[in-house]
């Protein structure tokens, strides 16, 4: 609010931030705010207005207007990742949930998931974990301390549905995505996937839209049936004047859980007990990615924690803790508070130095 006054706050953050997080603002940590919209503000918003073509420019996050896009989906990426493991005779599996976290002598040992042949279990010297902290801890055997388990049931989530639904409109509207403030529909955003690459939609007849739903398990919206979401998502459609309920032809829905860690006021102690405990206990246990770490980032954070839990397997002793959420690996201690125009991952410095 101090950025951009009051009136702002309540017409265009207050109603959006309150529609993702289902809780009112002030139950939010101002640690979301700060890295969300860092850097931003009413003049700085001004000042963008004037600069378009600089590219050289630093780049507040919330004004980037270039982006790289995988012609058919960031899943495209993963894919050819996949891959190229397996090219080089790595083992991709999928499709297994984790049953428990096998703990001896002070490490893990084992992981045992659930397959549909049954439980399996699969035993190594080093682990990464992206799946929540919650789940993580939950899952250890023999169970982590009671003071953890309760650190762990007291984060919180936020999930998430997506409703695509194929329009007979070649082009609704211009913008990769929009986001909806207005109280009065739940949807949240709107992805415009045929303006994130035209092999999104095969057929460019027809444009096909992402109603976004911030929601909680089990709550009225995730508890919906299919037709029903798509049925409201049509609604919505309308009552936004961005479509006809007649020109929405097909419709699929796709459910999220735990998509969005939760910033509340005791996130931070929360996290802090449980990271103290791994770090102690589970030392060939690395955590990764927003879910992994409770932590709200983007994309490209999620990868750079990756890479760099991958080089510590490799000899590396990189404190993923340290990545801010502009992927930069930041060596100082004051990591969650630097100012950075940066928009995308930086080369990390791969020096004796760091490396020592």
């Amino acid at each position: 609010m101090s950025a951009f006054g009051r009136r702002l706050f309540e017409v265009f953050f207050k109603t959006y931030t309150e529609k993702v997080w289902g809780i009112p603002c002030s139950e939010i940590s101002a640690d979301w705010a700060a890295q969300r919209i860092r850097g931003l503000s009413l003049p700085a918003l001004l000042r963008s207005l004037f600069r378009r073509g600089k590219h050289n420019a630093a780049v507040i996050k919330t004004l980037v207007d270039h982006f790289r896009y995988p012609a058919c989906g960031p899943g495209e990426m993963w894919e050819n990742v996949a891959g190229m493991i397996e090219k080089t005779g790595g083992v991709v599996s999928s499709g297994q949930q984790v049953v428990e976290i096998n703990r001896e002598h002070g490490r893990v040992v084992s992981v045992t998931t659930q397959t549909a042949q049954g439980c399996q279990t699969h035993f190594a010297d080093h682990f990464i974990s992206t799946m929540s902290l919650a789940q993580l801890i939950s899952s250890m055997n023999p169970s982590a301390p009671a003071e953890v388990l309760g650190s762990a049931r007291r984060l919180r989530y936020r999930d998430f549905i997506t409703v695509a639904v194929v329009v007979d409109d070649p082009d609704v509207f211009p913008d990769n995505w929009i986001y909806i403030h207005d109280p009065g529909v739940k949807v949240g955003r709107i992805q415009n996937f045929k303006n994130w690459s035209a092999e999104m939609v095969p057929d460019p007849r027809y444009t096909v839209l992402g109603m976004e739903y911030f929601c909680t398990e089990n709550d009225g919206v995730w508890s919906a049936s299919d037709a029903e979401l798509i049925e409201r998502a049509k609604s919505e459609l309308a009552i936004l004047g961005l479509a006809d309920k007649c020109k929405v032809v097909d419709g699929s829905v796709v459910r999220q859980a735990k998509a969005y860690p939760l910033y509340d006021h005791e996130y931070r102690d929360n996290v802090a007990h449980i990271a103290s405990f791994l770090e102690r206990e589970t030392p060939n246990l690395q955590i990764a990615g927003r879910n992994g770490m409770h932590k709200y980032n983007n994309q490209d954070h999620a990868m750079m924690t990756g890479l760099m839990a991958a080089r510590n397997i490799m000899g590396s002793s990189f404190d993923l803790w340290r990545v801010n959420s502009d992927a930069e690996y930041q060596e100082s201690d004051d990591a969650d508070t630097m100012e950075s125009g940066r928009m995308v991952p930086v080369g990390i410095n791969l020096s004796r130095s760091v490396l020592e």
